[in-house]
């Protein structure tokens, strides 16, 4: 079980940001596909945003709002999110796939992730 760690949830105003993290401390990832997923209560979980090789990927709720990134040196996938509304409250969740993923019809099913953090709770007040 490869062990991510989100942190960098929190509460927060309407229009305000938070900046997430998620750590790989198990092994090298520069080569795997990282993702964010979230899940409101009573609602199914659901794509945010993917990165793998040259390709970046959003859901169109969070487009031109969020930003992923990866610090390879580090292990370290970020998801910077700004203007941050009140259906943006969830947990967050990393997520790491063994490969690369190709096409973005892969990059949004959480099953062809592997490997799931435990989650880190986004609140946004209105």
């Amino acid at each position: 079980q490869v062990p991510l760690v989100e942190s960098g949830g929190g509460l927060v105003q309407a229009g305000g940001s938070l900046n997430l993290t998620c750590i790989d401390s198990g092994r090298t990832f520069n080569t795997h596909t990282m993702g964010w997923f979230r899940q409101a209560p009573g609602k199914e979980r659901e794509f945010v945003a993917a990165t793998g090789g040259s390709v970046t990927y959003y859901a169109d709720s969070v487009k031109g709002r969020f930003t992923i990134s990866r610090d390879n040196a580090k292990n370290a996938v970020l998801l910077q999110m700004n203007h941050l509304k009140s259906e943006d409250t969830a947990v967050y969740y990393c997520a790491e796939s063994r490969s690369l993923l190709i096409g973005t019809s892969l990059l949004v099913q959480s099953d062809e992730y592997d490997y799931w953090g435990q989650g880190t709770q986004v609140t946004v007040s209105s």
